[in-house]
Parts: structure tokens; C-alpha cells; sequence
């Protein structure tokens, strides 16, 4: 699903789409420049595999995203924007943009409950 940027404006554009497991429903508003401000909320699960044994499991997620969509790239001098996608073509990608938080949920420290649960010292 694709959104053109140019027609967001002040009033919020709502949006729920759902991809494999996972589901965002939130909305996209004209913040300033070229920033637009998306707030939405992410749920559904992951397939992870254990950091510590290497077992497959499923993790839950629950997740507010509250950060900013730029239309090409960001020329933020003083760095005050600190979460900030950026859209190129005028257009921001809501399926790209649900597989790369799979892909930053798979690429955190992940734990089976087995593991969570374990009193096993591990070496750190």
C-alpha cells in the first residue's frame, strides 16, 4: 500500500493494513517542510529464533510507533529529529515499512520463555 505524501495534509489521513502477521492501524498528518508525523500502533506476532538456545518461537508484538515520515531526504542541520523515515518519490510504502520493524524486532535480543524463565548462569 502506497501513500501519496503530497496529499496528506493537516487533517490526519487514517490507515490500517494488515501484512502476514502483523497489522498497523494509525494515521499521517502534515507536521512542517516536509515532515509528515505518523502515530500508529503495531500488533501481531514474530517468528523469532532464541538468542540463547537457537529455538524457533513466536513473539508477540504491541507496539506505539510515534515518529516522522520525510518526503526525500531529511537536511536536518541540528539533529532535532530523531526518528525520521524517509520516502523518496513522493510516495512512503506502508508494506516496506511494516517488514523493516519485523526486521528491527528480529534483529533485537530475542528470548524463548524457556530461556527467560531459566535460572542458568551464562557466561557474559
Amino acid at each position: 500500500m502506497e501513500i501519496v505524501l503530497r496529499k496528506v495534509g493537516k487533517t490526519p489521513l487514517l490507515f490500517e493494513k494488515n501484512l502476514d502477521n502483523l497489522k498497523i492501524k494509525g494515521f499521517l498528518q502534515f507536521d512542517s517542510g516536509k515532515l509528515l508525523k505518523l502515530e500508529a500502533k503495531l500488533s501481531g506476532f514474530v517468528n523469532c529464533t532464541c538468542d540463547r538456545c537457537g529455538k524457533e518461537f513466536t513473539k508477540d508484538v504491541d507496539e506505539e510507533l510515534d515518529l516522522f515520515v520525510s518526503d526525500g531526504m531529511l537536511q536536518d542541520k541540528d539533529s532535532s529529529y530523531i526518528d525520521v523515515v524517509e520516502a523518496f518519490d513522493g510516495k512512503f510504502n506502508l508494506d516496506d515499512f511494516i517488514r523493516s520493524e519485523e526486521q528491527l524486532i528480529k534483529d533485537g535480543y530475542n528470548y524463548c520463555m524457556e530461556c527467560v524463565d531459566s535460572d542458568f548462569e551464562y557466561e557474559i
